[in-house]
C-alpha cells in the first residue's frame, strides 16, 4: 500500500491515534484491492488471514446453517470486519462478498496482532472497538428477543428517519429480503408488518416509506435508549462490524 493509502485508514478510529510506527507495524504487507461486485472474500469457517477494511463500495456479511441463510450486516465505507477473528486468529463465523465494486485493504492478522502487543494504546483502541461491537451485539439481541416484527421494523423506519434528518420520508437502503434479514424475520413476516404498520400512517410505495403520522409509529416502536440508535440520549461511536446485525449504518450507538 502507498503512504497515501495506509493515511486514509485512520478515518477509522482504530488508526486515527496510532503513532506512525504503531500504523507501519499494523499495516506491514497490507494490499489495497478493487473487486468486482458479487466477490467472495470470506468464506464462514475458514482461517481469518486478513483484516478487511472497505473504503469504498458495499460488502454483505452473511452467514448459514443447514440449508438456511440469513445476512448479518451490509458493510458500508469506512468500515472493517472480523476484527474480533484477527484478535482470537479464529475462523470466521460469516462469509463475506462485495454487492457492488469495492476498494478493500486487506491486513495481515499478524500484524495487526503484533501492533497490539508493542503498543498499549493502540491494544487499547482495539479494546474499545470489541467492545463497541459486543454491546452491538447486545442490542440487536434484545431488539430480537424482546420485540414482535411490527415494532422491530417500527423502530428500524424510526432508526432511517433519524439518519435521513427526520423528514416524513425515509428510502429502504436494501432491497426487502436483506431488510427482514436484518430484523430477523422471513420476508412474509416483513410484508405482513409493512401491512400492519399501514394502519398507523406508514405509506409504501416500491423503496420509498412516507411516514405520515410519526407518533402514532413511535407508539408501536416504544423506542429505548438501551436498545435503539435512534432513541435519544446516546452517542454515536464507531464500532467493528463482526457484532452489527440489524442496524442500517456502520455507526453504534452507546449510552453512558
Amino acid at each position: 500500500m502507498r503512504e497515501t493509502d495506509i493515511e486514509a485508514l485512520r478515518q477509522l478510529p482504530l488508526f486515527e491515534n496510532a503513532t506512525a510506527e504503531t500504523l507501519r507495524v499494523a499495516t506491514a504487507g497490507a494490499l489495497l484491492q478493487p473487486f468486482p461486485a458479487e466477490t467472495t472474500l470470506l468464506i464462514e469457517g475458514a482461517p481469518s488471514d486478513c483484516l478487511y477494511v472497505l473504503l469504498d463500495g458495499q460488502v454483505e456479511l452473511h452467514a448459514s446453517w443447514n440449508g438456511s441463510d440469513t445476512v448479518l450486516s451490509i458493510a458500508r465505507p469506512v468500515s472493517m470486519f472480523i476484527l474480533a477473528a484477527i484478535v482470537l486468529d479464529a475462523d470466521a463465523l460469516m462469509s463475506a462478498r462485495t454487492l457492488e465494486r469495492s476498494l478493500i485493504a486487506m491486513i495481515p492478522g499478524d500484524a495487526v496482532r503484533t501492533a497490539m502487543r508493542l503498543d498499549p494504546h493502540f491494544a487499547g483502541a482495539v479494546a474499545r472497538e470489541l467492545a463497541g461491537g459486543y454491546r452491538g451485539m447486545v442490542r440487536s439481541t434484545k431488539n430480537i428477543k424482546l420485540r414482535n416484527n411490527s415494532a422491530r421494523l417500527a423502530n428500524y423506519l424510526l432508526t432511517l428517519r433519524a439518519a435521513g434528518g427526520f423528514g416524513a420520508v425515509v428510502r429502504l437502503p436494501y432491497d426487502k429480503r436483506v431488510i427482514a434479514s436484518l430484523l430477523g424475520m422471513t420476508p412474509e413476516s416483513l410484508s405482513r408488518s409493512f401491512s400492519a404498520l399501514g394502519t398507523q400512517g406508514i405509506l409504501v410505495s416500491g423503496p420509498v416509506v412516507t411516514i405520515r403520522d410519526v407518533s402514532a409509529l413511535e407508539a408501536i416502536a416504544k423506542p429505548d435508549p438501551l436498545i435503539d440508535m435512534h432513541a435519544p440520549r446516546c452517542a454515536e461511536i464507531r464500532a467493528d462490524t463482526d457484532a452489527e446485525i440489524w442496524a442500517s449504518e456502520q455507526t453504534r450507538t452507546s449510552c453512558r
